[in-house]
C-alpha cells in the first residue's frame, strides 16, 4: 500500500479527486486553491526558459550540420499545418453534425464587461505582430519575461554560434551538458509538488463555477471531448500506426503530464516534463529541443478544434445560417489566427473574437457565453496539444532516423514512476 501511494500518478489522482470534495462542500477555500495552483505553474514556468535553452543549444551544437536543422524545422512546420487543419476540419464537421447551439437560449450566462476586454485584445492581435514579436529585442528581457518563441530563436542562433567554433566549443558545451543537468534534477524536485498543483486547479474550478453550471452547455462541453477523443484515436493514432509506434504505450508513458496538465489546465506545466520523457523514449535531443517548443505555438491540435467548434456553436445559437464557402473561409481564418493563440492570457476567447470580427457574421458578444464553462473544456484542450506535440515530435525524429526503437522499446516496457527520472 505504502508503494502504491509513493507513485506519483496515484498521488496526482487523490489529488484531483479532494480537489473536487473541496470545491463542491468548501467552495470558499477557491481563492486559497487558485493560488496553489499558481504557485506550482510559476515553480514550473521558471524552469521552462532555461530547459528549452539549454536543450535547443546542446542539440545544434551536436548537430554538426546546419542543414538538418533547417530541414527538421521546415518539416516540422509543414507537419503542424497538415495536421492543425484536420484538427479544423474535424472540429467544425462534428459541429455541424451534432448542433449543439441549437435551441440554447442566449440570455444566459453573459458577461459585457469581458466581452468587452476580449474585444480590445482582439482588435490589437494580427498575425504581423505576432510575427513580428517573435525576434526579441533584449537578450535577457526574453528570459525574464519567459517568451518560449523569443528564447527560442536565442537558442538557435546560439547553437548555430557554438556549433561554428568546432573542437573550441567543446568545454562551453560540456558546460552546458552539465547546467542542463541542474535544472532537469530541479524539475524533479518541483515535480513532486505536482499533487498540490492538480489539487489547488481542480478545487478552484469546481469552487467557482460548480457543477450546475455546465448544465447549458453540457452538449458543446460533450461534442469537444467526443471530437478531441476522436482526433486522438483517430488521426494521431494513424500517424503513430505509420510510424509504427503504440499510441497506448505512448499515453501509458506520458501519463503523469497528462494527469498534471488534467489538474492544472496548462499545457506548459508538462513541457519540461515532456521534452525529458520524448528524449526517454528514444527522440534525439536535437529534434525534441526544436519540435517542442515550436510546436507549443504552431501545433495547438486541441486549441484549433476548440476554435472551429465554438465558432459553428455560436453560428448555431444565434441563427446564423453558414455556407459551405463561408465554413471554408472560417477554417482558413482559423488556421491564421489559431497560430497567435500561444502565450496570450486568455487566448483561446482572444482568437477567437478577432476570428468573429474578421469574419463579421457572427455577433462577437457571443463568446461571452462560453465564459462560464471554458475553464472545463481547458482541460481538454491542454491534454490534445501535449499528446499532438509528442507525436509530432515522434514522427519527425523517424523522418529524420534520429530515432532509437531500442530506446523506445525499453522504456515502454518499464513502469515510470517518476516524470523527470
Amino acid at each position: 500500500m505504502k508503494r502504491i501511494l509513493s507513485n506519483l500518478t496515484v498521488q496526482v489522482l487523490i489529488a484531483i479527486a479532494l480537489g473536487v470534495l473541496v470545491g463542491i462542500y468548501f467552495p470558499t477555500f477557491g481563492p486559497v486553491a487558485q493560488r496553489i495552483s499558481k504557485m506550482f505553474i510559476s515553480l514550473i514556468s521558471m524552469l521552462i526558459a532555461p530547459i528549452i535553452f539549454f536543450t535547443i543549444v546542446l542539440g545544434i551544437a551536436g548537430m554538426n550540420d546546419m542543414k538538418k536543422v533547417g530541414r527538421v524545422g521546415g518539416k516540422a512546420l509543414l507537419y503542424f499545418e497538415v495536421v492543425t487543419t484536420f484538427a479544423l476540419v474535424i472540429g467544425v464537421a462534428v459541429a455541424n453534425l451534432v448542433k449543439p447551439g441549437v435551441g440554447l437560449n442566449i440570455q444566459q450566462n453573459t458577461d459585457a464587461g469581458k466581452v468587452e476586454q476580449y474585444q480590445k485584445q482582439a482588435s490589437e492581435m494580427n498575425l504581423g505582430d505576432f510575427l513580428s514579436h517573435i525576434i526579441p529585442g533584449n537578450f535577457v528581457e526574453a528570459f525574464a519575461k519567459g517568451d518560449i518563441l523569443q528564447v527560442l530563436v536565442i537558442a538557435v542562433l546560439f547553437g548555430y554560434g557554438l556549433s561554428r567554433m568546432g573542437g573550441a566549443a567543446q568545454s562551453l558545451i560540456t558546460s552546458f551538458e552539465k547546467i542542463s543537468k541542474v535544472f532537469f534534477n530541479m524539475l524533479h524536485m518541483v515535480m513532486k509538488l505536482a499533487p498540490l498543483g492538480a489539487f489547488g486547479g481542480i478545487a478552484y474550478t469546481v469552487s467557482t463555477q460548480g457543477i450546475k453550471t455546465l448544465k447549458p452547455l453540457v452538449m458543446l462541453m460533450g461534442s469537444v471531448y467526443v471530437t478531441m477523443a476522436l482526433f486522438i484515436f483517430i488521426v494521431l493514432n494513424l500517424i503513430c500506426y505509420l510510424c509504427k509506434v503504440s499510441l497506448w504505450k505512448y499515453l501509458k508513458f506520458i501519463r503523469q503530464e497528462l494527469l498534471i496538465v488534467f489538474g492544472t489546465s496548462s499545457s506548459e506545466s508538462a513541457l519540461p516534463g515532456m521534452m525529458n520523457k520524448l528524449e526517454k523514449l528514444g527522440c534525439d535531443r536535437s529534434v525534441v529541443g526544436l519540435v517542442i517548443p515550436t510546436g507549443y505555438s504552431f501545433n495547438l491540435d486541441g486549441t484549433t478544434i476548440y476554435l472551429s467548434m465554438a465558432t459553428i456553436f455560436l453560428a448555431q445559437v444565434f441563427k446564423v445560417p453558414l455556407s459551405l464557402g463561408q465554413e471554408l473561409t472560417i477554417i482558413a481564418i482559423l488556421m491564421l489566427t489559431s497560430k497567435g493563440a500561444a502565450g496570450v492570457t486568455g487566448s483561446g476567447f482572444i482568437v477567437l473574437t478577432s476570428t468573429l470580427a474578421a469574419i463579421k457574421i457572427i455577433p462577437v458578444e457571443g463568446v461571452a457565453l462560453l465564459l462560464g464553462v471554458d475553464r472545463f473544456m481547458s482541460e481538454a484542450r491542454a491534454i490534445t496539444n501535449v499528446i499532438g506535440n509528442g507525436v509530432a515530435t515522434i514522427a519527425i525524429a523517424i523522418s529524420e532516423k534520429a530515432f532509437n526503437r531500442n530506446t523506445y522499446e525499453v522504456a515502454v516496457s518499464q513502469p515510470i514512476d517518476n516524470p523527470a527520472a
